[in-house]
């Protein structure tokens, strides 16, 4: 999930540390950076030290599989095995609370299956005639274990805890802002939107201005279309425009100002493709909406000469 290249590939025997934990949770975002792992974690505390617990067990779950698998060293050191454990945790978290031992073992059951589906990602991607696009596996294998989890746990789940209600559109777009991004780790927050922005911009500005561009552009575009302004002020709306925007203005694609338009409107993409898929389900989407589209305008950059890849 990173732009980030790996330089000397560590042992295996030094590949599983916290520090490839915490990069594990800075991929969430493509980055891998252990500064920007706490502040997410801190997020996470922020909305239910529970969550943050679960996250972690999903987390290291994943990344020891990863690690059991021999995916190499480097691509566990990275964090590119924990990013999708870690938002399984969160996903148990959303559908069972924190109180159940289920929950746990949920989650590490989850956390562990993130390798598999990850290398059958990367596999698929790997023939052909997908291989000459490279498109990443990404956030899939999360929403895949995610998604199967959800629908076979339904008598363990719990309700949902309280969300704000905001009267006017003007409140809902201004608490929008940070709860899109709070919301791509499943949680409904202004002060953990914060500490995540405040993360990704302390891994790069770039990052951190793309997600606040595909924030805006995804709350805008939820205005726009007349969706629930509850669900706008909670981040449901426009989180998937925030990894969209970051992945094509300077993660998988050269940053340029090509690659920045490129991802405005893929961002607005991504607002339909969500609208779509919250018509067509009740359940929760997960990161789908960004994922399809990502992998779609991926596909159309190959044939665009002045949109190069990482």
């Amino acid at each position: 999930m990173s732009a980030t290249n790996a330089t000397t590939a560590p042992s295996n025997a030094a590949a599983v540390t916290a520090g490839s934990l915490a990069h594990g949770l800075s991929q969430i975002f493509f980055q891998k950076n252990v500064w920007t792992g706490l502040l997410i974690l801190a997020a996470f505390v922020v909305a239910d030290w529970r969550m943050a617990l679960l996250v972690v067990v999903g987390t290291v779950a994943s990344t020891a599989a990863g690690y059991l698998m021999k995916v190499g060293a480097d691509n566990v050191e990275m964090g590119l095995q924990g990013f999708c454990g870690a938002l399984v945790g969160a996903a148990v978290f959303a559908a069972m609370g924190g109180d159940q031992a289920w929950s746990y073992v949920v989650a590490l059951v989850g956390g562990l299956l993130c390798a598999p589906v990850t290398w059958f990602f990367v596999w698929l991607f790997g023939t052909e005639p997908l291989k000459r696009f490279a498109l990443p596996a990404t956030t899939a294998p999360f929403c895949t274990v995610a998604g199967i989890m959800y629908v076979t746990t339904t008598s363990l789940h719990v309700s949902s805890a309280g969300s704000h209600v905001a009267d006017d559109a003007t409140t809902a777009f201004l608490r929008s802002l940070l709860t899109n991004v709070s919301e791509v780790v499943l949680v409904n927050s202004l002060w953990g939107g914060a500490l995540i922005l405040l993360g990704l911009f302390v891994a790069s500005w770039k990052v951190g201005l793309a997600a606040v561009m595909g924030s805006v552009v995804g709350s805008l575009c939820a205005l726009a279309f007349g969706e629930n302004l509850q669900n706008t002020a909670n981040g449901l709306e426009g989180y998937s425009g925030v990894l969209t925007a970051i992945a094509l203005a300077v993660v998988f694609l050269r940053s340029t100002s090509a690659s920045w338009a490129y991802a405005l409107i893929g961002t607005i993409a991504t607002a339909v493709v969500t609208l779509v898929m919250h018509d067509l389900t009740s359940g929760p989407v997960y990161t789908w909406p960004y994922i399809l589209t990502t992998w779609v305008f991926l596909i159309i950059a190959a044939f665009v000469p002045a949109l190069k890849r990482s």
